[in-house]
């Protein structure tokens, strides 16, 4: 098998892990929209938005810096784990002591003032969730893709299986009073809390799982170590909280940006957060191929072949990229039933937030000039300057468009990101990409999305039959012109 197609492999054992565990996850979202508002559940999207930025800072990009210095003779495997991981641990128990003492002021500045435990339950998932993010990092540097799935899966089936207990059982047992105990320790008021309280026991769960890969901190803190992966590391930080602002940034600014009451915002965000939910499948495997990409990366950059090598695996990302695309817009009558009725108003925006997606995982691939060369601080500039524009745009067009005004500040934040990296790769780590057939392959997703729209209108078909011909056709054209390369991957 070729060096693609061992990479292909381990992406497909993490995109197995990853879509099977958040398949049964996204089976949760009917069962949140259509048991809670879309002003309820605009709390949960309120939360996951904090979540993002906490676990980028709460980590302190630690994970890139082990990948990068595990590798150095010098230093060696298990001093850098060992480092990284009392350094995440340390900063980590610092942030509950912080939590803890001034809940009840952030609860109450958040409007969760009748609420403190969904701030109390979300510091400890992201506690757990940064701390085990070192083991699972070595997982992956040691080519254990199975042992990383299996904690994942079993996460989250915890996770589904404590969510419909509190969410669909309890209020039926509690109101039946068949059982004292579900009466005695169940709290109808809590409400949505109780999806955070099912996420936190399956983190401690996922802990437990880890604790083979927690006994390397009896390698201990290395003093001289430390520094040197903390000038890496540090401007992954900025890297990894630019990309969260990009990412997360608009469920935090619709609330306080629409041109409603609080009530209005908080259902407008609830319905822009269901169905950004539908760009899963695309955000799934992008999450899938950076778990495989990045020891992949930093492990092959010495081979004579690495840049040829890098340069085949963007063309053939892209091109499964689109076909997620044009998977989820084109068959988006059946995709929509994932949500409740009252969330669908919001459909439209579900093709932007894809293609979106399609260029954060361009930029994820361009990205390794930075980390191959150590100028994280100049990929943090980047980063820095698309969180500045995506902010703006939000700023300037929701109050106008609303949360469509996000999907498209969204989009522009991504695309100016992987159009910045792509020129400065050309000038410190020059890969011959094959940039036309690239945006060919974008460009034809995008025809046949609008071509659909279109035959749809003029001529009545059978319910999947155009989108099913449609998708075949690309799937004909990608193997027409990559076929040869496909059987070299083989």
């Amino acid at each position: 098998m070729g060096i693609i197609g061992k990479l292909a492999s381990q992406t497909a054992i993490y995109g197995l892990s990853s879509i099977f565990g958040r398949f049964l996850n996204y089976l949760l979202v009917p069962l949140f929209t259509y048991y809670f508002s879309a002003e309820e559940y605009g709390v949960v999207s309120e939360f996951y938005a904090y979540a993002g930025f906490f676990s980028v800072v709460l980590l302190f990009g630690f994970d890139t810096g082990y990948f990068r210095f595990r590798d150095k003779d010098s230093i060696g495997k298990d001093k850098a784990y060992a480092t990284a991981l009392w350094f995440i641990l340390l900063i980590n128990i610092g942030f509950f002591a912080l939590i803890l003492s001034i809940n009840p002021w952030l609860s109450g500045l958040l409007n969760y003032s009748a609420h403190p435990e969904y701030v109390l339950c979300f510091s400890l998932i992201l506690i757990m969730d940064a701390i085990a993010s070192i083991p699972f990092a070595r997982l992956r540097a040691e080519n254990k893709a199975f042992r990383f799935a299996a904690v994942k899966i079993i996460e989250i089936l915890i996770t589904v299986g404590l969510s419909l207990f509190f969410i669909k059982y309890c209020p039926k047992l509690y109101a039946a009073k068949t059982l004292p105990w579900v009466t005695q320790y169940y709290d109808p008021t809590i409400g949505v809390g109780y999806i955070f309280i099912a996420n936190l026991i399956a983190s401690v769960c996922k802990f437990f799982l880890l604790t083979p890969q927690l006994l390397g901190l009896r390698w201990g803190f290395d003093n001289t170590l430390f520094p040197r992966m903390l000038r890496y590391s540090l401007p992954m930080v900025i890297i990894g909280f630019a990309g969260i602002i990009n990412e997360m940034l608009d469920r935090v600014l619709l609330k306080q940006l629409l041109p409603y009451d609080l009530s209005t915002n908080m259902k407008m965000l609830g319905i822009y957060g269901a169905c950004y939910k539908l760009s899963i499948l695309m955000s799934l495997f992008i999450q899938a191929f950076r778990f495989a990409a990045e020891p992949f990366f930093f492990s092959y950059a010495g081979n004579t072949d690495a840049r040829l090598i890098y340069a085949k695996v963007l063309r053939f990302f892209v091109i499964f990229c689109v076909f997620i695309f044009l998977l989820v817009t084109l068959f988006i009558d059946f995709f929509k039933y994932f949500v409740g009725p009252e969330f669908r108003s919001g459909l439209d925006v579900v093709p932007i937030l894809l293609l979106a997606n399609l260029f954060l995982g361009i930029y994820v691939n361009l990205s390794i000039w930075y980390k191959l060369t150590d100028r994280t601080l100049i990929g943090a500039c980047v980063s820095l300057c698309a969180a500045a524009l995506t902010i703006y745009l939000n700023i300037i067009w929701i109050p106008v468009y609303g949360y469509t005004g996000s999907a498209w500040a969204h989009l522009i934040g991504y695309a100016g990101m992987a159009f910045v990296s792509y020129v400065l790769g050309q000038i410190y780590y020059p890969v011959k990409y094959d940039m036309l057939r690239i945006l060919a392959y974008i460009a034809l997703g995008l025809g046949l999305y609008q071509a659909n729209l279109q035959l749809q209108t003029l001529i009545f078909w059978p319910q999947g039959i155009l989108a099913g011909a449609l998708l075949v056709l690309y799937l004909l054209m990608a193997g027409l012109f990559e076929g040869r390369q496909i059987s070299r991957i083989s």
